[in-house]
């Protein structure tokens, strides 16, 4: 099968857009949403609206969580509190109640997804080797995948118990056929690899071929919408550098 995976929309309307026209030329069968529908960005509803309609999986992030009350907004920091504030005021009930049906893990098919980590799949950023280690420890499936970093990126722990990875830039290929992996599609809507282009990542689960994929958009579009909404000017300049 032929996945899209993504994740880290944050309310980032002109990336979402522009993932999902890269994802329609690459004739996946399925897309999977890894959460964080909405978050720093100003168009939660519009985002929520493309999920619904593109994606058939969808977790929960902790900026959904926020956004729906599971999550208090004092784990947040100040911007991000300021920007789930935001977003609790003014998302629709219906994007609330998409909202409030999502879990942060799917753990039980042939890809084992979770937005933070099998080990805590709402908060845990897996960056280093030793956590990916311990992370495929508690995984039941043989490839898992996670958001939650917004850094593109792969683990690899062979049959010895020695662990690789490194971050993954753009048309990086992995073949995933032997050992164990743990793999990060990147962020949609607000990178953090120091490449400000939306990422997804290709996925074929027949040859367990993954590649790594970075697309433009419109960064002008989103950042406009941050400003105009009054949201901490800090979630739109941090747009620009891919951080």
């Amino acid at each position: 099968m032929r996945i899209a995976l993504l994740s880290d929309v944050h309310g980032n309307r002109p990336a979402f857009e522009a993932v999902l026209a890269a994802i329609e030329g690459a004739q996946v069968e399925e897309m999977w949403c890894l959460g964080d529908l909405v978050g720093y960005g100003a168009e939660p509803d519009a985002c929520v609206a493309l999920a619904r309609e593109h994606c058939d999986v969808c977790l929960a992030g902790n900026h959904d969580l926020v956004v729906t009350g599971d999550i208090p907004l004092s784990d947040f920091s100040p911007s991000a509190a300021a920007a789930a504030a935001w977003t609790q005021e003014t998302i629709s009930d219906e994007s609330l109640e998409f909202l409030r049906g999502l879990e942060p893990e799917d753990p039980e098919r042939e890809v084992g997804l979770y937005h933070g980590s099998p080990r805590d799949p709402v908060w845990e950023y897996v960056l280093s080797p030793w956590q990916a280690d311990e992370c495929l420890d508690l995984a039941e499936a043989r490839v898992c995948a996670v958001g939650h970093s917004h850094v593109a990126l792969w683990f690899q722990r062979d049959a010895d118990g020695k662990v690789d990875g490194a971050q993954a830039p753009a048309d990086a290929e992995r073949d995933l056929s032997t050992d164990e992996w743990l793999i990060n599609p990147g962020g949609v809507g607000q990178p953090r690899d120091l490449d400000p282009r939306a990422a997804w990542l290709l996925l074929d689960t027949g040859s367990w071929a993954a590649t790594w994929k970075r697309v433009e958009y419109p960064i002008d579009e989103a950042a406009r919408a941050i400003v105009e909404a009054g949201l901490p000017r800090v979630l739109a300049d941090r747009l620009y550098r891919g951080e």
